[in-house]
């Protein structure tokens, strides 16, 4: 494919990458929606709270493990192969997922959406780096934020509407026609790219990074899922995960071949960036995380209710992601990346105030400021990370980004929801101790356990339930705080460490570099 067209396309191909981001993104927060949905044993596959924990766990799990390996591949063999590659793959397990008779189908389908997924972030990234020159890649890249923050808020309308028309599968069987469309478009729109000079194959270095991530996940979720932080498993295998990354780091080091070169962190605005997009995503994830259950449970709304009132969030992203380039070039990335982090702190703390009966459009302006100030976060950072390699290690830069980004969501949930789990037991501890053993457990499991067993109770259910609120109000105003002050750090970071407008990129890829330069002929 001739430069020239590769230039006039751009646009189209940026479309058609954001679509593909779009379906991974969407179909994790669809899911959300739709859990209470496959609890059902009637409707659902009567799947219990750990096999839903796992549905979502699964593919995590393997799709952080193997987002880093992804990337390194597709600059090695191509990108646009290995990408078409992850939407086959992320289709056929959407069908399999849509179709499962059982819980332990359901999860091993997620995992194998988990690799299709893997395959797929890092390429869209990358495939945009190669194909825009840099005054508009960081445009580019704001649109392409934005569509991971839309997508976000979009996720649970769309899985609202479904389950109020259809069966729960359908929330997986859509993405099968969306990624139809895709693959089409890909093949013939987005042309082929990859490192022309890879080097020798580091297999020591990739086989360390799937397994401390892998480990270092494991880790976190078993955590999380436990609330015992202190159990061998989960110290074991974070200690673990830890120890194999320190292996791999000290591995690119000193190999002559790396399959990512680490030495690339002393870049103060690369190891800036990497830390506030992880920082930024821990907090922000927990939050999104405890939300959804005070709409549904505390407030009662309906799915599709509570998915629409993420629409400020996904207006905001919308309004101030593809802006974020032009405030960048006004006052550095340091300035926006530093406001829109106190932003996003400010919105975290808003929660702090949010209380059973607050008025759900105050929920709404502070869903906005999170969306706005994510919006400035996410295009800079990822921009100054992307700038930071050379155009060749697109791939890898891009699963630097990614993993960053999906191992901080799943330790912010994981940390503050024990967080928000440990104290609702402990707030109420006196009202669980009158209740029968089965009902005591459901209810100090979840929020919507309590509610379950207080429907049962009768007359005495309303006391329970009110409790159960007030309980789980008081957690969410803890872990609120926490994540405020997760963001706040990540500003101080940003503020210490990033470099402002005339601060030099080492490795950065020099302005006049042709767009598509290694860009093979299809």
């Amino acid at each position: 494919m001739h430069p020239q067209t590769i230039h006039r396309r751009r646009w189209y191909i940026l479309g058609v990458l954001t679509m593909s981001l779009l379906v991974v993104v969407l179909d994790n927060t669809i899911l959300n929606v739709a859990l209470k949905t496959i609890a059902d044993p009637e409707q659902g596959l009567g799947a219990t709270q750990s096999e839903l924990e796992w549905s979502i766990n699964s593919y995590t799990l393997v799709f952080a493990g193997l987002l880093f390996t992804f990337g390194v591949i597709g600059d090695r063999f191509g990108r646009k192969r290995v990408l078409v590659g992850g939407m086959a793959v992320f289709a056929a397990a959407s069908l399999a997922s849509a179709y499962s008779q059982t819980p332990e189908q359901l999860i091993w389908a997620r995992a194998l959406m988990g690799l299709g997924g893997a395959a797929i972030m890092p390429q869209t990234l990358s495939i945009i780096t190669n194909v825009f020159e840099p005054q508009e890649r960081p445009r580019a890249i704001g649109i392409w934020a934005g569509a991971v923050g839309i997508a976000v808020a979009v996720g649970p309308i769309t899985g609202g509407l479904l389950l109020a028309h259809f069966w729960w599968g359908s929330v997986f069987l859509i993405n099968v026609p969306i990624i139809t469309a895709g693959i089409v478009l890909m093949v013939r729109l987005v042309p082929e790219s990859r490192n022309p000079a890879p080097g020798r194959l580091d297999p020591a270095g990739v086989l360390l990074s799937i397994a401390g991530l892998i480990a270092l996940s494991y880790g976190i979720i078993r955590g999380g899922e436990t609330g015992d932080w202190a159990a061998p498993v989960v110290l074991g295998s974070i200690a673990g995960g830890i120890a194999l990354l320190a292996l791999f780091a000290w591995h690119e080091a000193r190999t002559d071949s790396p399959a990512f070169d680490v030495r690339l962190f002393r870049d103060p605005r690369m190891s800036a960036s990497v830390a506030a997009i992880a920082l930024c995503f821990f907090a922000a994830a927990g939050v999104f995380f405890f939300t959804n259950f005070y709409m549904q449970s505390v407030r009662d709304l309906s799915a599709l209710a509570s998915g629409a009132m993420l629409l400020p969030f996904a207006a905001a992203q919308l309004l101030f992601s593809p802006r974020s380039a032009a405030m960048v070039r006004r006052f550095g990335a340091k300035a926006v990346c530093t406001t829109g982090l106190l932003l996003v702190c400010a919105a975290l703390a808003g929660y702090r105030f949010v209380g059973t009966d607050t008025p759900l459009w105050v929920l709404g302006v502070i869903f906005f400021v999170q969306g706005a100030g994510m919006a400035n976060v996410m295009p800079p950072a990822t921009e100054a990370v992307m700038s930071a390699l050379p155009r060749e290690k697109a791939g890898a830069g891009s699963a630097i980004n990614n993993t960053a980004r999906q191992v901080a969501v799943a330790m912010g949930v994981a940390v503050l929801g024990s967080v928000i789990a440990s104290i609702y037991r402990d707030e109420l501890h006196g009202r669980l101790a009158a209740l029968p053993a089965g009902a005591r457990e459901a209810a100090g499991e979840s929020i919507a356990g309590a509610h379950a067993v207080a429907d049962r109770m009768g007359a005495a259910g309303p006391a329970l339930a009110r409790a159960a609120d007030t309980a789980f109000v008081h957690a969410m105003h803890t872990a609120s705080v926490a994540a405020a002050v997760v963001a706040f750090l990540g500003a101080m970071v940003v503020l210490k460490w990033m470099p402002g407008r005339t601060g030099p990129l080492a490795g950065a890829a020099p302005a006049a570099e042709p767009a598509a330069q290694e860009t093979a002929k299809v």
